[in-house]
């Protein structure tokens, strides 16, 4: 009777382990394989994360990937915190040769590339960063296959614009492990005329009702993105690109007052400058807190290393209930 209560209780114990692992609140940063990528990551608390995407990782046109000295050292850092590191492919300007390597005579040979690169660096998995017209008729297809090659011990997830939201097909959602919500960048200097925050609260609350209630996807695999940057508008220096996309870092350097602000007022010119402040970034994190799975970080690179660090304040906030 005593082994049977004994195993009974293991059994129950192991789990609670796995509930509380899959609950677990995530804390997804990006950030890019440059020359000094190491470096950078060498500078960052990877404890206060769950989740690190190298963005982006790439084939050439012909699906072939290369090589990535400096790879193997990022994940084993990344590893020793207990952080899983990711592949993301794709990014926010169109790939054009996507298009020719998703459809059905390629595929096949893309995916095993894919596969073939996360095994050999010991990668946790891939994250899908297709965007606009990269995301056509053979994106469920990819999505699917991808998911059957990686097989259940790898992770498949993928960042998701607001705007391509219904090129996402149900079955396509249901491979993935968690998406990344792009709650940003809802305007930008590129739309000059349209003068304002680019990642304002509702915005992502827009995302939260979509993908929960419209498209029925469990809160806990929605996760908020959060900018570490912001868009300059209005008379910005215009021959200094500084000013029109600002990392926070830079942002709080220049503008010492701009801590708790979404909105720098540039003197003497009339532009300005929206980002997400230390007040919002906050609020975002208890929002996924109560209504999502966790938060999203492009890019890393942007932070401070200080007091002033807001991937320091989404830990913190995490962990206050």
């Amino acid at each position: 009777m005593i082994f049977r209560f004994r195993a009974g209780f293991l059994s129950m114990l192991f789990c609670l382990v796995l509930l509380n692992v899959s609950a677990q609140f995530k804390i997804v940063g990006y950030v890019r394989p440059r020359a000094n990528m190491v470096a950078e990551v060498k500078t960052l608390d990877l404890s206060r994360l769950t989740h690190l995407n190298v963005a982006f990782i790439n084939p050439d046109t012909n699906g072939v990937f290369k090589d990535m000295p400096q790879l193997d050292t990022l994940v084993k850092l990344a590893h020793d915190k207990k952080v899983k590191v990711l592949l993301s492919c794709g990014g926010g300007s169109r790939q054009k040769y996507y298009h020719k390597l998703l459809k059905e005579p390629y595929r096949v040979a893309l995916i095993k590339g894919f596969t073939a690169f996360v095994n050999k660096y010991n990668l946790d998995g891939i994250d899908v960063d297709l965007e606009g017209d990269d995301i056509d008729g053979n994106y469920e297809n990819f999505i699917v296959e991808l998911r059957q090659s990686l097989g259940s011990k790898k992770l498949l997830t993928a960042a998701l614009a607001f705007y391509t939201r219904k090129r996402i097909s149900d079955y396509a959602l249901k491979q993935m492990d968690f998406i990344n919500m792009m709650a940003y960048d809802k305007t930008g200097p590129w739309r000059a005329g349209d003068f304002g925050q680019h990642s304002p609260m509702s915005y992502a609350l827009d995302h939260l009702n979509y993908w929960s209630n419209e498209r029925g996807v469990p809160k806990d695999r929605l996760i908020i993105g959060v900018p570490f940057y912001g868009y300059g508008f209005g008379e910005v220096p215009s021959k200094d690109r500084f000013y029109r996309e600002m990392g926070w870092k830079d942002i709080i350097k220049t503008f010492p007052d701009a801590l708790n602000n979404d909105e720098v007022v540039l003197p003497n010119n009339g532009g300005s400058i929206f980002y997400n402040g230390k007040k919002t970034i906050v609020e975002k994190t208890e929002l996924a807190m109560k209504q999502a799975g966790g938060i999203m970080i492009w890019q890393l690179m942007h932070d401070t290393i200080d007091d002033n660090s807001l991937l320091k304040l989404i830990k913190q906030t995490s962990l206050t209930k």
